[in-house]
């Protein structure tokens, strides 16, 4: 293939993902066409070559994008005394699961001790984050 075909398949890989396509895939394939654009522009190869460039790149970019992706996501709550702390405003019933007001904001959030029944109005303590849900606790001490 020539170099200018590679850099039209990026560039279409480039708007799919734009536009909105759910492939995890399409943005290292697309940086993975770039880079080939670039090396067929410069080093004439084959077609198997370019082919199995083509694979290896996007494989090892999407490997890469997912082992940063996990690194990411185990970010930790910044410990603050006043963070600790939020407050239930309702929903911790006869489930494990309710809203707290923390840092000024609601939050959806799971109680570790769901046998702990947490009224609204009581105190507890954050314990960390999964996503948008907070954990917590029952505070043992009142503010």
């Amino acid at each position: 293939m020539e170099a200018i075909t590679w850099l039209l398949i990026g560039l279409a890989l480039l708007a799919s993902e734009w536009l909105g396509a759910s492939f995890d895939g399409l943005l290292p394939a697309a940086v993975a066409a770039l880079l080939i654009s670039v090396l067929t522009a410069v080093l004439p190869l084959a077609l198997w070559p370019q082919l199995l460039l083509f694979g290896v790149l996007t494989g090892g970019l999407l490997l890469a994008i997912r082992r940063w992706s996990k690194s990411q996501k185990e970010r930790t709550i910044a410990q603050s005394p006043a963070a600790e702390r939020a407050t239930v405003i309702g929903g911790f019933d006869q489930a494990s699961s309710g809203r707290v007001r923390w840092q000024g904001q609601s939050w959806a959030a799971d109680n570790l001790e769901p046998e702990q029944l947490l009224a609204p109005g009581a105190v507890v303590v954050v314990m960390g984050r999964e996503g948008t849900r907070l954990q917590v606790l029952a505070s043992k001490v009142e503010p």
